[in-house]
């Protein structure tokens, strides 16, 4: 017969970690959006969850300027605009997606992504 190992149950000590641990990344989270906001006048946001990397905290700022933050878990992220007192659209669109203000910058970092200008020439 094959050996089978069982999983691990999490014991009360490590769940109580993990919750800390939560707490104090939703914490951090949310002073950098409210510092964010402090800088741009406000902010709103909007949340996109990114696979096994976490959620994508997209902010913009009344200003225009935009900025993103990456959570571990969904919930993390949601507690963190919570707390930080932001709005939080379901969809990166209409009148939300038309805050954004993008630069100089912006504009030729995606006109060299399409004509290969940021990755070095082939030989």
């Amino acid at each position: 017969m094959a050996d089978t190992k069982q999983a691990e149950r999490p014991t009360a000590k490590s769940a109580e970690r993990a919750e800390k641990s939560a707490e104090r990344r939703t914490a951090k989270l949310a002073k950098q959006i409210t510092a964010f906001a402090g800088q741009h006048g406000g902010a709103e946001g909007q949340l996109a969850y990114i696979g096994q990397r976490g959620t994508r905290i997209v902010l913009v700022g009344d200003d225009g300027s935009w900025g993103d933050l990456v959570a571990p878990t969904y919930d993390v992220a949601k507690a963190a605009t919570e707390k930080a007192g932001i709005t939080v659209h379901e969809d990166f669109d209409g009148e939300f997606a038309a805050k954004v203000e993008t630069g100089p910058y912006e504009w030729k970092r995606m006109a060299g992504i399409q004509i290969g200008g940021s990755r070095p020439a082939r030989r």
